[in-house]
């Protein structure tokens, strides 16, 4: 297969698409496991996958099945006489995402304990479809959250204009309602399309009485037994296994929506970004600049539970209906005082509280153990800065390091931010819910619990080989990238996780080459391995313009299989592509 390019009027380039040939380390470990001959036996396979793949596990049975499985997509012959593989067929395999992929795609966590144990899928004000001031409301990016695995949908309810139904809108704001019922049915609909573990509905009520009766009415109806609601209050939250499922509300009883008083960070200080990251700039390409003026727009930008804000008459209020009370089975807690009053653990009565990215930031910097501690037994939702007009998102490992399990995201805010996020929720079967780890659970002797804040050794050191990429030939115009010349590859690896784990490397670029061969190995000395996601970007240089953007993933390192690996990348969105690849090795070294 060829390309041709045209460089100027007068003449063209002509350049040939060819396939890479198996890099050094698969040729080697073909020789090795083969015993020196052109063919590599069932038998064969298995050490392979035992000694280099690290499947302790793999049987003769499992290997002759997976031969078959590659001679099969391979050849596309239903029979074979042929019982080995060739050097070629085993390359393929190698490079095969459906036949050896990098992490595994079962549930494997414990799912046992209670929600609080979990790190979960979370969306903001998921009914939007675009930016946070002016975009359509929807029912349909509730859909595509639930449809990716997202456990927890966040509805922000109003009285319509005539005061007899419920719309669902982002308050204060020039955008286009959608009818609570139209949300509320669609997620019967898709809550376990992706997943069999709860759905979570947070309601930020905006409600006069006789509204919420009729929200309770729709809950129960719509709902049915699916609605998991205590008969008495929790002294302890369930697992998700119990609640499969199951579909919970999460939002204040009423009167605390009255009582409650937002709490605001001294704001003395110069703000930190949490923006900022080592791999530059957010790329251009995926979001809109950010709005200029923050001066009134978001008064209540550094406030405890600030989305809760009521704008009805307090007069109203006299009398709550019970039925809506009764359907809350995680009370969102009301916030008087500080940010330590917040945090105060009240024996058996567990509860969820809501910070802002600023106000999570400035109590990971005075009160982080506090925070750990909160999370052991409560609910923590961390949720973007009002700010944030045209739905980006901001970096999530804060939230994760403190045991927050709710990290909200814009789910249509794509970019760096929001790849680390599907990074994360790869894990446990992209089922939505990731146990945390014990050290984030745990008590010392003396109460103390994990601190963010201590550097600790290194714990395991990640090696990473970046053997080649494939695909874009199949997947992009050929012009795509330049106009005259096939395109100039480079790849970006690295890690996302505690800060003294952060880091990013780049391979060299590789010339006018649709298939690009690098070979070059990165090390990672890692002090928090738990909570580290493998960064992968590949780019294209540019001489005269910003480099291109050729494809991303996140993997979370706790998941990844060792051993040769094809990794699959994604588009902007996170989207897989359909061809486009990169051949990998991981390797831990204690």
């Amino acid at each position: 297969m060829g390309s041709t390019y045209r460089v100027c009027v007068c003449f063209t380039r002509r350049f040939r698409v060819t396939e890479a040939e198996p890099p050094p380390d698969v040729k080697e470990a073909f020789k090795t496991y083969s015993e020196g001959g052109t063919q590599m036996t069932a038998e064969h396979l298995r050490r392979f996958l035992v000694e280099v793949q690290g499947e302790a596990g793999a049987t003769i049975a499992d290997a002759e099945r997976l031969l078959e499985q590659i001679l099969r997509k391979r050849h596309h012959i239903a029979k074979f006489t042929r019982r080995t593989l060739s050097l070629d067929d085993f390359h393929q395999f190698l490079f095969s995402i459906d036949l050896n992929p990098p992490i595994a795609s079962q549930v494997h966590h414990d799912m046992s304990a209670p929600l609080s144990h979990y790190f979960i899928y979370t969306g903001h004000n998921s009914y939007l479809t675009g930016n946070q001031l002016s975009s359509a409301c929807s029912d349909v990016p509730v859909i595509k959250a639930l449809k990716r695995g997202v456990r927890v949908i966040e509805l922000d309810i109003w009285p319509n204009s005539t005061k007899d139904d419920v719309h669902v809108l982002h308050g204060r704001t020039l955008t286009t309602p959608v009818e609570l019922i139209k949300c509320l049915k669609s997620i019967k609909e898709h809550a376990f399309s992706a997943s069999p573990y709860p759905v979570i509905i947070t309601l930020e009520d905006h409600l006069t009485p006789d509204l919420q009766a009729k929200v309770a009415q729709m809950l129960t109806q719509t709902f049915g037994k699916m609605l998991f609601h205590p008969e008495s209050e929790l002294t302890e939250f369930p697992s998700p296994e119990d609640l499969k499922y199951r579909v919970l509300v999460s939002t204040k009883p009423p009167k605390e929506y009255l009582e409650a008083k937002s709490f605001k960070v001294n704001n003395s200080q110069k703000e930190k970004d949490s923006d900022e990251d080592l791999w530059g700039k957010e790329l251009s390409s995926l979001v809109a600049d950010q709005e200029n003026d923050k001066s009134d727009n978001d008064k209540s930008d550094h406030n405890l539970d600030d989305e809760d804000n009521d704008d009805f008459d307090k007069s109203s209020h006299a009398s709550e209906p019970p039925v809506y009370k009764q359907l809350i089975a995680i009370r969102a807690g009301k916030s008087k005082g500080g940010l330590k009053e917040a945090l105060k653990i009240e024996i058996d009565k567990p509860r969820r509280i809501s910070l802002t990215e600023q106000v999570l930031e400035k109590a990971a910097e005075v009160h982080g153990e506090d925070v750990v501690r909160f999370t052991q037994k409560n609910i923590l939702r961390v949720y973007p800065k009002g700010t944030r007009f045209n739905s980006s998102n901001y970096k999530p490992q804060i939230g994760w390091m403190h045991g927050a399990q709710m990290v909200a995201f814009n789910m249509q805010g794509y970019g760096r931010a929001l790849w680390l996020m599907h990074g994360m929720f790869r894990s446990n079967g992209e089922c939505g819910f990731v146990k945390k780890p014990d050290f984030l659970m745990e008590w010392g002797p003396n109460n103390e619990v994990f601190n963010p804040k201590v550097e600790l050794p290194v714990k395991k050191t990640l090696k990473v080989k970046v053997y080649m990429g494939d695909g874009w030939h199949l997947d992009f115009k050929q012009t795509h990238f330049d106009l005259y010349s096939p395109p100039d590859f480079y790849a970006r690896v690295g890690i996302a996780g505690v800060p003294a784990d952060e880091v990013m490397k780049k391979t060299k670029k590789k010339e006018d080459n649709w298939t690009p061969v690098w070979n070059e190995e990165f090390t990672f000395p890692l002090t928090v391995p738990e909570l580290a996601l493998l960064r992968i970007e590949v780019h294209e240089h540019d001489m005269s313009e910003k480099d291109d953007f050729a494809g991303q993933t996140c993997l979370p390192v706790s998941e990844l299989r060792e051993g040769i690996r094809a990794v699959p990348l994604c588009d902007h969105k996170g989207e897989n592509y359909n061809s486009v690849r990169l051949l990998m090795r991981f390797e831990f070294v204690s």
